[in-house]
């Protein structure tokens, strides 16, 4: 382990592994051995929902995220990761991975947190949604860029909470 220099806490080192690029729909990933999941589920300490990981792919560094999907934990390795990595299926690729530590806060609406606020019946079902929906909700938000925008869509998503229209493509919750 190495100090963290931002908490000066021990990070974990990163461990190295080869393995083959392989695809699932249209997702490459890399399945990750299970001596090093081992140790990832016990830095993490938990063996559930998404494991936020660092290290890098063939010298190249990134931040992602260890999900299991069909009942398996896998890594995908999206492009800006491994350049054109849907073409290289089948390529043995080298790996290191590490518990990362630092957490992954999703992008904040301080319009839509006053909105919430004002609104309990609102908020009572945004708490009640998956992580997923409520990430999707402000992450679109978050990414409007002018204040007419924001405005006119925290409306929306309020009035999508509370039952009386459709958000983001999706009918009411």
């Amino acid at each position: 382990m190495t100090p963290s220099p931002s908490t000066g806490e021990q990070a974990p080192r990163p461990q190295e592994f080869t393995a083959e690029l392989v695809i699932i729909g249209i997702n490459p990933y890399v399945a990750v051995p299970e001596s090093i999941l081992e140790d990832l589920f016990r830095q993490a300490g938990k063996r559930r929902g998404p494991i936020p990981i660092h290290g890098t792919v063939n010298g190249r560094p990134y931040r992602q995220s260890l999900v299991r999907y069909r009942g398996a934990w896998r890594l995908y390795v999206n492009t800006t990761m491994l350049r054109d990595s849907p073409r290289r299926i089948g390529e043995a690729v080298e790996v290191s991975v590490a518990h990362d530590p630092i957490g992954r806060a999703a992008p904040s609406s301080p319009e839509l947190a006053v909105a919430l606020a004002a609104n309990p019946a609102a908020k009572a079902v945004f708490e009640g949604l998956s992580a997923s929906r409520q990430r999707e909700i402000v992450r679109y938000i978050a990414a409007l860029k002018s204040p007419a925008s924001v405005a006119f869509n925290v409306a929306r998503a309020i009035s999508f909470l509370t039952g009386e229209g459709r958000f983001v493509g999706r009918d009411r919750p």
